[in-house]
């Protein structure tokens, strides 16, 4: 029988009851992300002229991304997983759209080629037991085409080359911080799951800033 929306998911060593606030950490950690939204949007602010709607499109994926999680490590049910997985999802789907399309001038026979392989690429993925590394193999797509991401960035030469390559590094440590959450209940009653929020709020803010330096006047 399939599970109903409302069925509750405890996956999370801070988790310890069903109430609304029995992960405060891990919740308020999502201030992360609209620390990040945040900040970008003080970026926009900065620069000259007006900010492209795929810059404001992933401002705003920013901030949905920590409502999102905040209302899963709250409510902590089916439905509110699908509110914390769907706008990461999004966000992926649209950083690499925009950015194949507008940094990298990419056509769009093969911007829609890469976004059918980094599908095929997380589908792979999604095959392997979700116990393994406490379910984190759900990002390996993210990490592969980051990284992919970060050499064309530092090749190329753009503003800020390296910046990606920030991104990436971050990113490997936030994983590693996921997939301990579990093992360390033994010793932390926190987990380590927040450590994962607050340094994605960084990775997310990092990409972002990465497209918005250069993305050019007609994006």
């Amino acid at each position: 029988m399939n599970a109903s929306p409302d069925s509750a998911v405890d996956i999370y060593c801070e988790r310890t009851t069903s109430l609304f606030w029995a992960e405060p950490v891990n919740a308020l950690s999502n201030l992360s992300f609209i620390v990040a939204a945040l900040a970008i949007v003080w970026l926009i602010r900065r620069r000259p002229g007006r900010a492209g709607a795929a810059s404001v499109f992933l401002t705003i994926n920013l901030f949905a991304i920590g409502i999102g999680s905040f209302l899963f490590h709250t409510f902590a049910n089916r439905t509110m997983m699908a509110a914390d997985l769907l706008p990461i999802f999004i966000y992926q789907l649209a950083f690499l759209l925009f950015y194949a399309r507008f940094v990298a001038g990419q056509k769009a026979p093969s911007v829609a080629g890469l976004l059918a392989l980094f599908l095929l690429v997380n589908l792979g993925f999604l095959q392997f037991p979700p116990e393994w590394l406490n379910g984190s193999l759900l990002y390996g797509g993210a990490l592969l085409f980051i990284l992919s991401i970060a050499a064309y960035h530092h090749a190329t030469g753009k503003r800020e080359p390296a910046i990606v390559y920030l991104a990436a590094g971050v990113f490997v440590v936030s994983l590693a911080f996921r997939s301990l959450d579990q093992w360390a209940c033994g010793w932390s009653p926190l987990g380590t799951h927040f450590i994962w929020h607050l340094l994605n709020g960084l990775v997310l803010y990092l990409t972002t800033r990465a497209y918005l330096l250069n993305q050019p006047s007609n994006a």
